[in-house]
C-alpha cells in the first residue's frame, strides 16, 4: 500500500513538472511571438508613412496642376490645351482617391495589428 502511494506521488510529481515545461515552452513562445509582431507593426507603420508622402506629393502635384489651369484660363492659351489639363486634372483626382483608399486600407491593417497585439498583450 506504502508503495502504490509513493507511485502515486511520484506519477503527480512527474505530471507537475510537465506543466511546469509546458509553461515554460508557452512563455518561450509568447516572447518568440511579441517581437515579431512588433515587427510587423513597424512594417506597416513604414507603409502608412510611405504612403502618407506619395499622398502629399499627389496633392503638391494636383495643386501645381490647378494653378496651370488657371494661368491657362489667365492667359487664354490655344483651347485644345485646356481639356487636355481638364482631363489631367481629372487623372489625378482620380489617383488622389485611390491613394486615399490606400491609406485607409493601410490605416485598417495598422488598427488590425494593434489590436493583435493589445489582444495578444492582454492575453498574456
Amino acid at each position: 500500500m506504502l508503495l502504490l502511494l509513493m507511485l502515486l506521488l511520484l506519477l503527480l510529481l512527474l505530471l507537475l513538472q510537465l506543466l511546469l515545461l509546458l509553461l515554460r515552452l508557452l512563455i518561450l513562445l509568447l516572447l518568440l511571438l511579441l517581437p515579431l509582431l512588433l515587427l510587423l507593426l513597424l512594417l506597416v507603420l513604414q507603409l502608412l508613412l510611405q504612403q502618407l508622402l506619395l499622398l502629399l506629393l499627389l496633392l503638391l502635384l494636383l495643386l501645381l496642376l490647378i494653378l496651370l489651369l488657371l494661368l491657362q484660363l489667365l492667359i487664354l492659351l490655344p483651347l485644345l490645351l485646356l481639356p487636355l489639363l481638364l482631363i489631367l486634372l481629372l487623372l489625378l483626382l482620380l489617383l488622389l482617391l485611390l491613394q486615399l483608399l490606400l491609406l485607409l486600407q493601410l490605416l485598417l491593417q495598422l488598427l488590425r495589428v494593434v489590436l493583435v497585439l493589445l489582444l495578444h498583450c492582454y492575453c498574456y
